[in-house]
């Protein structure tokens, strides 16, 4: 394969991808939202950004539309709406600080592991383990029921155990990532 048939197929803009890029356009107003306290605007944002990420997803495996650069995409844009929903949230206090620090620094770590790995020359295939998709999952449904609430105001009552089955998988995800990352280096090292 060509260098100039790599490049085209990397950018190629398949409807899974254009979703995915409409879900990062969305986030700044999601943010703004939230910003301005306008938190039922924000939360109907926030459910067509979860909209749109399942079905890029069921998009690009039922029609074949798999990506490289929808494989890159998508956990960028998944973090982007993450991480901007549990920095505001918590700063409003709908989300406790704790769980926004166990979150962000999830995130942090998987970039720096991944920065790691291309420093050093050990290239891994971006894909999500099953316990990160559970992870996703969990932080996506603790942001849908916190904004819920202004909606159901009996939702608060889930909001405890919320929080810690996101925490308890985030934690347990980021651990993942570092023994898998670890096992790469040391596989490398051996050889």
């Amino acid at each position: 394969m060509t260098r100039e048939k790599i490049d085209k197929q990397f950018i190629a803009m398949t409807l899974p991808n254009l979703l995915t890029i409409l879900r990062m356009v969305l986030t700044p107003l999601f943010a703004i939202c939230l910003i301005n306290h306008s938190y039922k605007n924000a939360f109907w944002i926030f459910v067509v950004a979860g909209l749109s990420d399942g079905l890029d997803g069921f998009i690009a495996r039922v029609f074949r539309q798999k990506s490289e650069l929808g494989a890159y995409l998508d956990p960028i844009a998944d973090k982007l709406l993450i991480s901007t929903a549990f920095i505001i949230l918590a700063v409003v206090q709908f989300i406790p600080s704790w769980l926004t620090v166990i979150v962000i620094s999830r995130d942090v770590l998987i970039l720096f592991g991944v920065a790691l790995l291309f420093i050093t020359n050990h290239f891994i295939e971006i894909k999500p383990s099953f316990s990160s998709k559970i992870t996703t999952v969990a932080q996506l449904l603790t942001i849908f029921a916190v904004l819920l609430k202004p909606y159901i105001s009996k939702v608060e009552v889930v909001h405890p155990p919320l929080f810690m089955f996101a925490a308890v998988m985030t934690i347990l995800s980021g651990f993942q990532y570092i023994y898998k990352w670890l096992k790469i280096l040391q596989n490398a090292s051996s050889t």
